[in-house]
């Protein structure tokens, strides 16, 4: 079966917080697919990211409050 993929902003939007606050919490979480360019010298790095479902899912578990 096919893997669904989130954009930040999609995930921003579930988790009701903002976009950036998205891509903070899954730029470095193992799973996601970063599609950007590294930062150079004077440009500022160009960030895509694809959050998979099951990795959105598993934070959500893990952050749940009781």
């Amino acid at each position: 079966m096919l893997e669904e993929y989130l954009t930040p902003a999609e995930v921003a939007k579930i988790l009701k917080v903002s976009l950036n606050t998205a891509i903070r919490r899954f730029e470095n979480v193992t799973g996601v697919i970063d599609l950007g360019n590294p930062e150079k010298m004077h440009k500022r790095r160009y960030r895509t990211l694809r959050i998979p479902r099951s990795v959105l899912n598993r934070f959500i578990a893990n952050n749940r409050v009781a």
